[in-house]
């Protein structure tokens, strides 16, 4: 045999087996001797040992040298690096007599041959496929997929990642997810309800013009009958009109509640909707001249809901809108203006809300209204709601509303809700009758529908009980006016919703422990302003089982909870645990300030409910909890509604400097939290507890963080810029620290919540870096609401604020940015000009527990 060794410019001669034929001598395969079982030349003309580098292949007569050691042969012993000997590829395994191919990665075809092929494990006799990752197509034999599971005989299709689509056989995807050919596999009424959960304007632009199906079920009555916009955010005047022209003859509720960036024209365009019964176009601009219009093509309107301020001049209305304000059942108001606004106008209301928010002290005008009020309009009323912003024009108005019900009451009352912040208005001579009222309704049986809420200082025990003793409302609201003693000696089994915040009295246990033992139902609890000092009590009150949490956990069906910080607290706050004392020890050695105090990870899941926390203890017992707010008692935001910023903080409760990082983590624990709220924190050192709840509560929705740690600094800058990117779901974010950076490095994280619409930050001392903000609210698309109230001058902010709605207000409808220093005397215009529905759900802090009835 020759040992003539060709390099790879050579061919051997066809059928040849021992000899072969080099093109040139220089061509030949050029190796150095390096000594002893080194590399020898072939041209020394002794036994041939050829070694090249990473094939390294021994031949005699042939020779094949492949890419990484892969060796194809007949008749002959290879070997391959790393010791593959013996006709074996890598990772292929193969044995051949007589036919052999090898390909990449273990892939193998062979026909009339037994093959064996990594990953999809395929045994075959006749014929064989083999894919990548073990994706077997074949016909006529049975063939097993991974990852899918399929079996077929005649046909076989086997998608990636498991997921397969076939005709005429049965097919399992991964983790149950089936996907089949056509929407014929579907019936009506699962198309119908997934159809549900699609925004109005994508289901009559978009979906209907899929296919003839998904039109015939687009127009179905249960999904256009109620159209409704509020909240879409990206919907234009354009959408709004082919929206409205397109279901005219069949949308009965129409909702455009808080779509202020709607024009007049295309609010108007519901005038095509003659057989509306429902219309809510509270917080969008409206003409007299197109409100006339508008209520003269909707002639069977039952329930209106709009907004009464400037240029509201109701004189102008044509005698078919007065004829449908005439018929309306439910009016649903806002007076920006002292005005009983189209009142007058409806005789036959049942039910009546009204929204005082006549900004500033003048009420210049108001008495002017008076004649206009009649007493017929109360007398069929079920519902009266009055809600109050501050001011003295509000609290005058309110009493100009509620004085013709002394003269002849109202005899049908079912819900009664008079709600006033601040200090409460006088207390009104009708109220007694109200109550009486209140009560009668409650006799006839329609207790689930009925609720109750007035500012506490109206209500004494005597009052309360002319109302309970006849039945329980569902819900009650009694704020500012502190927990009654007797309200556990009544049956409120009923009951679903109780506030009585703002109250700054102590919470007793004992009464607390009769309260949820009348009430195992309730579902929505705001305790927030009551303080309780656990360590301040007894020895036999001071136990675990009298502890306010413990107590709360009882109440299982809760699905929405305030409570001040120190409720959750452990002490009473004097002594501070080692973990988490304070770094200011006088004269002692002091700690090193920014020490980690707790660390992720730990005590947060893993610790059983015996020896957690209190707070870990309530949590673990309201497994329905959806919705949490922490608050210190003191807390006042630094953004009141009409009134100058408030510039220093009252010293808040002792006991709140006892919750901290610890304690915070059994957050966690609870990952259906959906809205949390947390403020005046002085205990919290690194804001470590942020993670673990961003981590665990994937349902995040709402986050509100105010005053944590010293307010002199941001302790928790670090953590919460490792907190943000798990917000991935995260749609309101709100912020409120003194000295508070937003620099280029928060929002690059606020860049990874991608869901994120709403952002407010609240800082009197703090700055903003205005190139980050720009490049911020271009990457987050779906950002529409940017308000910044924070330090550095005039001219910085209001070049600011004009280039983001400049560059963004064409692609962004509804864009609200507000950029203005907060401690700037025009705040509180600034402050009115703000669109409701942002002002009142984030701009202004308040606790949002219990404060409405449930739907």
């Amino acid at each position: 045999m020759s040992q003539n060794c060709c390099h790879g410019d050579a061919q051997p001669v066809c059928g040849t087996v021992d000899t072969c034929i080099p093109f040139a001598t220089e061509d030949r395969l050029d190796v150095m001797s390096d000594g002893p079982g080194g590399r020898t030349h072939p041209s020394d003309g002794g036994p041939v040992d050829d070694c090249s580098d990473e094939g390294r292949v021994q031949a005699v007569g042939l020779q094949d040298c492949s890419d990484e050691g892969r060796v194809q042969a007949v008749g002959l012993q290879d070997c391959s690096d790393e010791g593959r000997v013996e006709d074996c590829s890598d990772e292929g395994r193969v044995q051949a007599v007589g036919l052999q191919d090898c390909s990449d990665e273990g892939r193998v075809q062979a026909v009339g041959l037994q093959d064996c092929s990594d990953e999809g494990r395929v045994q075959a006799v006749g014929l064989q496929d083999c894919s990548d990752e073990g994706r077997v197509q074949a016909v006529g034999l049975q063939d097993c997929s991974d990852e899918g599971r399929v079996q077929a005989v005649g046909l076989q299709d086997c998608s990636d990642e498991g997921r397969v689509q076939a005709v005429g056989l049965q097919d399992c995807s991964d983790e149950g997810r089936v996907q089949a050919v056509g929407l014929q596999d579907c019936s009506d009424e699962v198309l119908l309800n997934i159809l549900l959960h699609v925004p109005p304007q994508d289901l009559i632009l978009n979906v209907a013009r899929v296919c003839r199906r998904l039109h015939t079920l687009s127009r179905d009555k249960s999904l256009i009958s109620r159209i409704s916009l509020s909240g879409q955010y990206m919907v234009s005047d354009e959408c709004v009109r082919s929206v409205l022209r397109r279901v005219r003859s069949e949308v009965l509720s129409l909702d455009l509640s808080g779509c202020y960036w709607l024009s007049s024209a295309s609010v108007c365009e519901a005038w095509r909707c003659s057989r509306l019964r429902r219309l809510d176009v509270s917080g969008c601009v409206l003409s007299a001249g197109r409100l006339s219009r508008l209520l003269a093509g909707v002639g069977e309107l039952r329930e209106l809901a709009l907004d009464v301020g400037r240029g509201s001049d109701l004189q102008k209305l044509c005698a078919d809108g007065r004829r449908t304000l005439s018929g309306l059942r439910s009016l649903t108001q806002t007076l920006l203006l002292p005005s009983y606004g189209v009142l007058p106008l409806c005789p036959a209301l049942t039910r009546l809300e009204l929204r005082l928010e006549v900004g500033g002290a003048c009420c210049e005008g108001v008495e002017l209204a008076v004649s206009q009020s009649s007493v017929a309009h109360y007398e069929n009323l079920s519902c009266l709601s009055a809600r109050l912003a501050p001011g003295a024009a509000n609290r005058t108005l309110l009493a100009l509303l509620l004085a013709p019900l002394s003269v002849r009451p109202i005899t049908r009352l079912t819900r009664l809700l008079l709600s006033a912040p601040g200090s409460a208005p006088p207390r009104p001579p009708a109220l007694i009758g109200l109550l009486d009222s209140l009560g009668e309704g409650l006799t006839q049986g329609n207790g689930p529908t009925t609720a109750l809420q007035l500012p506490g200082s109206w209500l004494d025990g005597a009052g309360l009980g002319r109302v309970l003793s006849r039945g329980c409302p569902a819900y009650i609201s009694l704020a500012r006016g502190g927990p009654s003693p007797c309200l556990p000696d009544y049956d409120l089994s009923p009951l679903r919703s109780l506030n009585l915040s703002g109250c700054g009295q102590d919470l007793d246990s004992d009464w607390l422990r009769a309260l949820c033992e009348s009430c195992p139902m309730l579902r929505h609890l705001n305790l927030s302003g009551m303080h309780y000092h656990h360590g301040n009590r007894g020895a036999a009150m001071a136990t675990a089982e009298m502890h306010p949490c413990s107590l709360l956990a009882e109440l299982t069906h809760l699905l929405s909870l305030a409570l001040s910080v120190c409720t959750v607290a452990e002490g009473d706050g004097t002594s501070a645990s080692p973990a988490e004392a304070s770094p200011l020890q006088g004269l002692r050695k002091a700690r090193r300030v920014g020490a980690e105090t707790y660390r992720l990870g730990t005590d947060a899941i893993g610790s059983s409910a015996a020896d957690g926390t209190s707070l870990r203890r309530l949590l673990i017992g309201c497994s329905r909890l959806q919705e949490l707010e922490l608050v210190g008692v003191e807390f006042c935001s630094a953004t009141p509604r009409y009134e100058a910023p408030i510039r220093k903080q009252a010293a808040g409760c002792v006991c709140a400097r006892g919750v901290g990082e610890r304690t915070l983590a059994a957050l966690a624990l609870r990952p259906s939290l959906r809205v949390v709220a947390l403020a005046a924190l002085p205990g919290l050192q690194t804001g470590a507890s942020l993670c673990q709840l961003t981590q665990h509560c994937a349902n995040l929705a709402s986050l509100s963080i105010a005053n944590l740690g010293n307010t002199h600094t941001v302790c928790y800058t670090h953590t919460l810029l490792q907190a943000l990117p798990h917000c991935q779901r995260l749609r309101d974010l709100r912020i409120e620290q003194p000295y508070f950076n937003a620099n280029a490095a928060f929002f690059e994280a606020m860049g990874e919540c991608r869901a994120l619409q709403r952002l407010c930050i609240v800082s009197r001392n703090g700055t903003f870096t205005p190139v980050a903000v720009a490049t911020f609210m271009q990457r987050c698309t779906e950002v529409i609401m940017c308000h910044l109230l924070m330090g550095g001058t005039l001219v910085a902010c209001r070049t600011l604020q004009k280039n983001l709605m400049d560059s963004l207000s064409s692609s962004r409808p509804s864009l609200s940015v507000v950029v203005f220093p907060l401690l700037h005397e025009d705040l509180p215009q600034v402050v009115r000009e703000i669109p409701l529905t942002h002002l009142d759900q984030i701009t202004l802090y308040k606790s949002r527990v219990a404060q409405q009835p449930p739907a």
